[in-house]
């Protein structure tokens, strides 16, 4: 009864040593988990923050573009008004010489016409004083009738001459001042077309400033929401380094915990073989992996193309020359299989800014692998999950700041982005 009584208090103290898990064992891994779980938040928070300013940079650059367009076509306009005032200031300076050239003409004639009215007012004095004696003593003066009637006629052809000259001067002055008349409406009409002209230029000038300050604005809004989402970048990288260290701790936690585990498993297979009993399997390891240095793998098996590499490009999207590119692009169709390019803890596999869905594997030593651009639903991995080289990973799309199916990889040592092509060469 006695030897009963003590194996049912052996057998409660190795069910409560398996069940119950010593405090402080727990105790540590709750601590990593809420840490990783206030890293989280953090990091939704930070993520949100980096969406806003990325969509404010695309809409402002959307806009920006717009209002270019409008400024190229105010200043074409702009060219063509003034264009038009070349040809109208060329007009009026015509008008104006063919005003001079005719007021000289009319100057001339109106001279000719008091030359000849002086001589012909002359005439008409000597014909009041002495004109019927003149006329008389030409007359008479005739040899015979004949040469009478033709000094008669003489006489009368010179008299309808005068009046004729008198006539043709004066219809010679009346036609350049009608003349005068109409150039002076034309120069009055050119100049009223140049003042609307000219108003028209002013009003496209004052549109052109408009759309220059509305730019310089867009500029700034551009550089402002990049510098908050440069901030939220470093933010989450630092983040997400904190995130690797805390899997690595957890999942070093995990291999001391399941050692303890096993000896005390060990422990419990030794008493039961004191007491006659059977023995028992072992868990699987649980190892954690390091980058140790070498080449990486290339994460795409199948045919692809590099479309872009690290450094500086025009950018695909704003066609802003000198952007800034961070890894290597490879065009790939959608659905195409991904693989970690080492061995690694996976730090993050969710949605992130401008990467779209995106998958980071921290390899150890500082060193990390980051594969953008993932197609909806194409994540195959959990944060916190350890992958091997090779692994499948994810399936290539065209999620985030994309235009077109591609994976971006980029490989980032202590957080800072570095030049992936060496690594994989």
């Amino acid at each position: 009864m006695k030897k009963k009584w003590v194996l049912l208090v052996l057998s409660a103290i190795l069910l409560t040593g398996i069940l119950a898990p010593s405090t402080g064992q727990a105790s540590e891994l709750g601590k990593i988990n809420d840490q990783l779980k206030d890293l989280k938040e953090q990091m939704r928070a930070a993520e949100k923050k980096q969406q806003q300013a990325e969509s404010t940079i695309q809409e402002t650059t959307v806009k920006k573009v717009n209002t270019e367009k409008d400024l190229a076509q105010i200043t074409e306009q702009i060219d063509i008004k003034v264009n038009e005032m070349a040809k109208v200031s060329s007009d009026i300076d015509q008008a104006e010489f063919d005003l001079e050239e005719n007021g000289r003409q009319l100057e001339a004639a109106n001279k000719r016409i008091a030359e000849r009215e002086k001589l012909l007012d002359a005439r008409v004095q000597l014909m009041y004083t002495d004109g019927s004696v003149s006329y008389l003593d030409v007359l008479l003066s005739a040899t015979s009738f004949s040469d009478f009637l033709d000094r008669l006629d003489s006489i009368e052809q010179i008299a309808n001459r005068d009046k004729e000259l008198v006539a043709e001067h004066k219809r010679d002055k009346e036609l350049v001042l009608e003349k005068k008349k109409q150039i002076e409406a034309d120069l009055v009409r050119v100049r009223t077309l140049y003042v609307k002209l000219e108003d028209t230029k002013q009003e496209l000038m004052i549109q052109e400033k408009e759309k220059e300050v509305m730019i310089a604005s867009f500029d700034k809004q551009i550089e402002e929401s990049h510098s908050l989402s440069d901030e939220q970048e470093a933010l989450l990288v630092d983040l997400v380094s904190k995130r690797a260290s805390l899997e690595q701790q957890k999942v070093a936690e995990e291999e001391r915990q399941r050692q303890l585990e096993e000896e005390r498993r060990q422990r419990e297979r030794e008493n039961q073989k004191s007491q006659g009993g059977g023995g028992g399997g072992s868990s699987s390891s649980n190892t954690v992996y390091g980058y140790s240095g070498g080449q990486l793998s290339v994460p795409l098996k199948s045919s692809y193309t590099i479309t872009s590499l690290y450094g500086t490009r025009r950018d695909p999207i704003t066609g802003q020359q000198g952007a800034y590119h961070s890894g290597i692009d490879m065009a790939a169709p959608a659905g195409t299989s991904i693989y970690a390019a080492e061995s690694g803890v996976v730090v993050l596999a969710e949605w992130w800014s401008g990467y779209g869905n995106c998958v980071i594997i921290d390899h150890g030593q500082g060193l990390w692998t980051l594969y953008g651009h993932i197609r909806s639903g194409g994540i195959k991995v959990e944060k916190g999950q350890k992958v091997k080289v090779g692994d499948k990973i994810a399936e290539v799309g065209s999620t985030g700041r994309s235009t077109g199916n591609h994976l971006h990889f980029e490989v980032r040592l202590n957080g800072e982005r570095t030049d992936p092509e060496p690594y994989l060469q």
